[in-house]
């Protein structure tokens, strides 16, 4: 049986940085605040003329050097994400002509919000497993900056722009173990974006991101410890044979709530929403890297990443690194 294993990561931010600090300036807010409620402290924003195209670009060179694969060798490539550079061609059509990658092989964007990297990563686990590709780019890039409304002050000191990266290869043994992908589109309204190409810019300015947060955070506290328990209960596994779990890099106090429903020491958990905020599809492939290049995710490590978004999307990877 063909397996996926991930052989690379990277990841890449862009230089500019927004601290609450520089946010106290334009709204009324404070770093007390925004630290106590969400755990970031910054975040970083793409300069003018920076595209998604350009992070998830930045961040799949870092991820193909680890692996040691030339772009050539890529047979599939899929970009996560919820600001792409046009409504088409597609971001992953677009980083496939940057990256030189010119053998045809199927490139493809998936909009899950801040789920998009989950299921990027499912969809080319099932490419592999199906022998329909044998090295797989799966990447997840955001410039959220271009769609945050910068006068809403419960909303803005939320997200920030980056792009993270895996190469995914054919392999004997599991590597992505298993995932687990789910949708409820009769919350939509509880999150989302004021415009778009078919409905028009409706709010005005925008469109720009609109969210009911008590409520979002009330069903992702509820959706991801279901699915914690959906994930061990169908590979037969303990809360104590998961090593680390990495993530999406929303909100400080829901990733607490899933490390509690886990029984981890938040020492197992990686976060990196205190300097990029929130992500969305790029959080969990950000700080995945930041702990394999910093050493504490080891191979043979049993990894959990779990993420909620807009749509409402949430999902799991169990992944053995």
């Amino acid at each position: 049986m063909i397996h996926a294993r991930i052989v690379g990561t990277g990841g890449y931010l862009p230089e500019k940085i927004l601290t609450n600090a520089d946010l106290e300036k334009l709204v009324e807010t404070s770093d007390q605040w925004i630290v106590e409620r969400t755990g970031i402290r910054e975040r970083h924003i793409a300069a003018e003329g920076e595209y998604t195209s350009d992070l998830a670009v930045a961040a799949a060179r870092r991820a193909l050097e680890m692996a040691e694969v030339p772009p050539a060798s890529v047979d599939l490539l899929i970009v996560a994400t919820t600001t792409p550079d046009r409504v088409f061609p597609s971001t992953a059509c677009i980083v496939q002509s940057k990256l030189g990658i010119a053998n045809a092989s199927p490139a493809f964007d998936v909009q899950a919000v801040c789920s998009g990297f989950i299921y990027a990563l499912a969809t080319a686990n099932n490419f592999i497993r199906a022998g329909q590709a044998r090295t797989a780019l799966v990447v997840g890039a955001e410039t959220l900056s271009r769609i945050t409304d910068y006068t809403d002050r419960t909303n803005c000191i939320l997200w920030g722009d980056g792009a993270g990266a895996v190469v995914l290869a054919a392999a004997d043994s599991p590597g992505i173990i298993s995932t687990h992908l789910h949708a409820d589109g009769r919350h939509q309204n509880l999150l989302y974006v004021d415009g778009g190409p078919s409905m028009g810019n409706c709010g005005g300015a925008g469109p720009h991101m609109r969210m009911q947060g008590n409520a979002v955070f009330k069903m992702a506290v509820n959706t991801l410890d279901a699915i914690v328990d959906e994930t061990l209960a169908a590979n037969g596994l303990l809360k104590s044979d998961i090593h680390w779990l990495v993530p999406h890099q929303a909100n400080i106090r829901i990733i607490q709530a899933t490390a509690k429903k886990l029984g981890m020491s938040m020492e197992n958990v990686v976060l990196t929403v205190d300097k990029h905020g929130n992500t969305s599809a790029a959080s969990i492939p950000l700080a995945l890297d930041t702990a394999v290049r910093d050493g504490r995710i080891k191979r043979g490590e049993t990894l959990l990443m779990e993420a909620f978004g807009g749509g409402f999307t949430w999902g799991s990877a169990l992944v053995r690194y």
